[in-house]
């Protein structure tokens, strides 16, 4: 019997080379194909986000890199553009008194504003809390920040005024004053020449010390006061008053005759006293006695002695220019009362950014300290002031880089023959460069200038943003 071949035993594949049984020769590894899909969905996200960013970036560089470097190369370039200069627009820069003047003007904004306006909202922050209308007075606060600087910087020039009648600060100043203060009773009025005086140099008029108590009386007449000035309560000037045994007498008015006609220096028909006007008896250079004149314009002194020559004397004060208030936009003021516009504008804004961190602040580190029997100026001062201290430095930094560019309202409000007492280096920029000076190289100096002085607030922002995000 023939016995039939025995059957082909089955041969097992080969391993592969990374040990896995089955795999064809050449193909890629699970692993490796799901490393290439992660790499391939990265590699669309990333062109994903490139291309939402491209806008931006294009944006970013055509109005910001481009100008920095542009600014930077043409400062090396002297006004026409055409030769370099190297440094030169740098020293020039630091020699120009009125870019110093800028300088400096800036060191107060960056010193004085940030710092009020940092504690003017930390104060407003914790008072507000303990207010019922809290909300209402947070929107009202704020509500200076929806105003354009030019309209604020209207607003305030008007407020500003030297004239009471327009500008509404000084037309408080000049009512407080005129409370407390007595106030010239005929500003610009003089005495006629005809009256026999002399006017002194410090505009006082004065009579000749030929005076004797008795019964002379002196006629003293006034020009220069409009009719609708005189006092309401003036009466028709007194003729003759007799001034009697040890006294001296007489009569200050107006020397005007309505309608005309008159004889200069005498009391006519129709002429009236002026009342309140401060008269002075004066004797050997001294003051011996002062008086008011009456309703019709008298005046007397009474308990004189006999012996010596006087003479009467009417004050400057009486003739003096009544109080106008306050310079506010003079050379001394002036950049004092634009800080005082701005701090109106941004006020609410540093409230409501310090009111946000004092909300987000644990109260139960409060509670435990009013419960330990700490007062509320401890607690503000040990630990409200200290916990708000990351927030207190981001408003104080932000504001910083804001006052360094301030420019509208320092050019509205500031009139012009003062305007280089309130100089800042945004304004000597534009000034320089565009107002006249022409010199582009020059304010190109000044540009970069004030970018070097505003990247390091900026870093430290950055910074503070990116570790409290940590």
């Amino acid at each position: 019997m023939t016995s039939s071949p025995p059957a082909a035993v089955p041969v097992p594949p080969a391993p592969a080379a990374d040990g896995r049984e089955g795999a064809p020769a050449g193909a890629p590894a699970p692993d490796d194909r799901a490393a290439a899909l992660r790499r391939s969905a990265r590699r669309r996200r990333q062109l994903s986000a490139a291309l939402f960013l491209l806008p931006a970036l294009l944006l970013l560089g055509a109005l910001v890199a481009y100008p920095i470097l542009f600014s930077v190369g043409r400062s090396l370039f002297d006004a026409s553009g055409d030769r370099f200069v190297g440094a030169g627009n740098y020293v020039e820069m630091f020699r120009d008194p009125a870019t110093l003047k800028a300088v400096r003007n800036t060191a107060v904004w960056v010193v004085a504003a940030p710092a009020l306006l940092t504690g003017l909202g930390l104060v407003l922050a914790v008072l507000t809390e303990k207010v019922r209308w809290a909300t209402a007075f947070k929107i009202l606060m704020f509500m200076p920040m929806a105003i354009s600087f030019l309209a604020a910087g209207i607003i305030f020039r008007i407020t500003y005024e030297q004239d009471p009648e327009r500008g509404i600060l000084n037309a408080v100043v000049t009512g407080v004053h005129g409370a407390f203060a007595d106030e010239p009773s005929y500003p610009g009025a003089r005495v006629r020449e005809e009256s026999g005086v002399t006017r002194a140099a410090d505009g006082s008029y004065s009579t000749a010390a030929d005076l004797s108590p008795g019964d002379r009386t002196v006629s003293l007449g006034v020009v220069g006061v409009p009719p609708k000035e005189v006092p309401a309560g003036a009466e028709p000037a007194a003729g003759a008053p007799k001034a009697g045994e040890g006294a001296l007498a007489g009569t200050v008015y107006l020397d005007f005759t309505p309608g005309g006609g008159g004889e200069a220096g005498r009391i006519d028909s129709g002429e009236r006293g002026l009342p309140g006007m401060t008269v002075q008896a004066v004797r050997d250079g001294e003051v011996v006695g002062e008086a008011t004149t009456a309703a019709d314009g008298s005046f007397r002194f009474t308990g004189l002695s006999g012996s010596g020559a006087y003479s009467l004397k009417l004050p400057a004060a009486n003739f003096a220019e009544p109080y106008g208030g306050v310079s506010w936009l003079g050379p001394a003021l002036v950049t004092p009362a634009i800080i005082g516009a701005y701090l109106w504008i941004w006020t609410g804004f540093s409230m409501v950014l310090i009111g946000a961190g004092l909300a987000a602040m644990p109260r139960d580190v409060l509670e435990a300290a009013r419960m330990d029997g700490a007062n509320e100026w401890q607690i503000f001062r040990r630990i409200t002031v200290p916990l708000l201290a990351p927030v207190l430095t981001v408003v104080f930094v932000t504001l910083v880089i804001n006052v360094l560019k301030v420019f509208d309202l320092v050019y509205i409000i500031a009139p012009g023959p003062v305007l280089e007492d309130a100089n800042v280096l945004a304004m000597q920029m534009w000034l320089v460069s565009f107002g006249g000076g022409n010199n582009q190289g020059l304010g190109s100096a000044i540009g970069v200038l004030l970018l070097l002085l505003v990247v390091p607030a900026m870093i430290f922002n950055i910074r503070r943003f990116r570790r409290s995000q940590r």
